[in-house]
């Protein structure tokens, strides 16, 4: 019985000791008192762009916009692109932060990955700055989150509430659908300070992104938009 109490008070210590830590080490960063580079070093991520290409230019096009942090999300929008691509629909695949006049697309896909429980900030903002554009037009909403690992109702539940406070700041878009998956987690794209985090909280590693839901949810999008079969689709990498 001793020596299990003194098990648990050393468990208590050591996690107490790590948020110190860490605590100590966000705060001297914030306040430049440690080389940033030192703990921000992570390996590059992909962030894909295309544009997809079909017969008729006539047709305006569809946006798959996203914001990434890692990557993960890139490879979601990009798998998106290319099944509406697929289905004969022009699709432009782009970093939101390189999105200019929106006034060629036809129906938007705005999707993020989920960081402290919210849509990266670049996404709310591209909501919120073409509100009167996007709620003119049928808009989707995708996000990815490691939470959806497990793809339980109570689950998706969860993540879809991450977006209540774009849905009720943006009230004029109305998503004609919210598609919610699991994300990538690779130790070697975080910062030291990151992987030791995710590491201490037990984030699995690996990737748990479900291709053939996602390719799904994209094709009930093509359904629901009514776009075009039979174009011959080229997709161009910019």
């Amino acid at each position: 019985m001793r020596m299990e109490t003194e098990n648990r008070e050393q468990r208590r210590i050591s996690r107490r000791s790590f948020l110190v830590l860490t605590g100590g080490i966000i705060s001297a960063i914030s306040l430049g008192s440690l080389p940033n580079t030192r703990f921000a070093h992570a390996s590059a991520s992909e962030f894909p762009e295309s544009e997809c290409r079909v017969r008729s230019e006539a047709d305006k096009k569809f946006l798959v916009a996203y914001a990434s942090k890692y990557g993960s999300t890139a490879g979601v929008a990009d798998v998106i692109g290319k099944e509406l691509c697929s289905r004969g629909a022009p699709v432009d695949v782009l970093l939101i932060k390189n999105i200019g006049d929106l006034s060629s697309y036809r129906g938007v896909v705005v999707g993020s990955a989920i960081y402290k429980r919210k849509w990266l900030p670049e996404a709310v903002d591209f909501v919120k700055m073409n509100r009167e554009v996007l709620r003119r037009v049928p808009v989707a909403y995708f996000l990815v989150c490691m939470t959806m690992c497990e793809p339980t109702e109570e689950n998706r539940r969860k993540v879809l509430a991450y977006l209540d406070p774009l849905l009720k700041e943006v009230p004029q878009v109305k998503p004609v659908g919210i598609g919610t998956f699991a994300g990538a987690l690779h130790y070697r794209n975080l910062s030291w300070l990151e992987k030791m985090l995710m590491k201490f909280i037990g984030a699995p590693e690996g990737d748990f992104r479900d291709w053939n839901a996602i390719r799904a949810w994209a094709n009930d999008l093509q359904e629901v938009h009514g776009l075009a079969n039979g174009l011959r689709p080229t997709i161009v990498n910019v």
